[in-house]
């Protein structure tokens, strides 16, 4: 996972989003809002089904932000809004800082085709054109000329591990093969954001994970921002640098993967994340020991990472008395963990 502590800049921004399907949704909203009505009375006085609940976050540039929660709980119909797919009932979603609400029909277009790429769980790929021609086809629909499109196709063919495929047709492809082209063709107009709807949750466990690896080097690469859609908890905490989680249309916490484990919301929250240990996700610098400037190093110390997981310093732990010391980004030594302080660490937060 990643971590950064440079401030970034909004690039997506949800404010108090509301969706109601239902032809008298306005009325039902009011009725939530004014009169405090539940789903079942919504339902049942104005045919309203409520699938997105006051929702409102933000997402950095860079950043994967990974939406979950069961099926049900309004998180495809929540991304859905990003690019106008489904218009709010209520809300502001703003993009690079501008209201997309107010947008006509060429603006929005503009958006879909060059600021925002999607991924959608089934691969939708054109069966009559070739691996080339699906990831080269939103630059055809902008105008690129052929041969221009075909190397930027080629480009990203590569960096996603079909080169040799570029001639064969879907129906030749596995389903991760087809996959790894609808994510080549989202990103081959290069969009600053993505809008990833559970991309591998159809996908064998191998293949999901080795899709998940690409994608997170890719995006870092490219420097993409992310909304991630998926139902899997270890999917979000491996993917995420922020995990918002969903249930009955509402955002119930928001945070990283080791504030949500440690620091559960409520009771829901906290069973979804009670099979899970915490030491994977504490890191070294929250529980390590300021080492004074003058320390003396001592021969044969381990060195690793301050944002290191107490998960990865076991084992060097168990090979040495020697404490484990830490180092920051600029790899200036900051501070130590004796196996005693690790121990302590690890018991505490198991």
């Amino acid at each position: 996972m990643r971590h950064e502590q440079i401030p970034r800049e909004v690039v997506v921004a949800c404010e108090g989003v509301w969706k109601l399907f239902g032809s008298d949704a306005r009325n039902a909203l009011a009725a939530i809002t004014k009169e405090g009505a539940e789903k079942s009375e919504v339902l049942r006085r104005f045919g309203c089904v409520v699938a997105v609940r006051d929702v409102s976050f933000e997402i950095r540039r860079g950043e994967i932000l990974c939406i979950m929660g069961l099926s049900g709980s309004g998180k495809s119909t929540l991304v859905r809004h990003i690019n106008r797919l489904i218009e709010p009932t209520q809300g502001v979603i703003r993009v690079n800082g501008e209201y997309i609400g107010r947008y006509n029909a060429t603006e929005l277009r503009r958006l879909r085709s060059t600021t925002i790429g999607m991924v959608f769980q089934n691969f939708a790929l054109l069966p009559h054109r070739t691996v080339r021609d699906n990831v080269a086809f939103g630059l055809e629909l902008l105008g690129v000329a052929k041969l221009e499109r075909w190397d930027r196709a080629q480009e990203i063919i590569e960096k996603i591990g079909l080169r040799g495929w570029e001639d064969r047709f879907p129906s030749d492809l596995s389903g991760g093969m087809c996959q790894r082209v609808g994510i080549a063709r989202a990103m081959a107009v290069d969009p600053s954001i993505l809008l990833m709807d559970e991309p591998f949750s159809a996908l064998d466990p191998l293949i999901r994970r080795d899709l998940q690896s690409l994608f997170l080097s890719m995006s870092k690469s490219l420097h993409k921002t992310t909304l991630f859609i998926t139902h899997d908890l270890e999917e979000a905490f491996r993917m995420g640098d922020r995990i918002a989680i969903m249930k009955d249309g509402q955002i119930v916490q928001i945070g990283t993967a080791a504030e949500i484990v440690s620091y559960p919301a409520d009771s829901y929250v906290a069973e979804f994340v009670s099979g899970i240990s915490r030491l994977q996700f504490v890191r070294a610098l929250h529980v390590m020991e300021p080492l004074a400037p003058q320390s003396r190093l001592i021969a044969g110390a381990a060195i690793f990472d301050q944002q290191s997981t107490l998960e990865s310093l076991i084992g060097p732990a168990s090979q040495s008395q020697n404490p484990i010391l830490l180092r920051d980004e600029t790899g200036a030594l900051v501070g130590q963990i004796s196996r005693e302080k690790l121990l302590c660490a690890i018991k505490e937060n198991r």
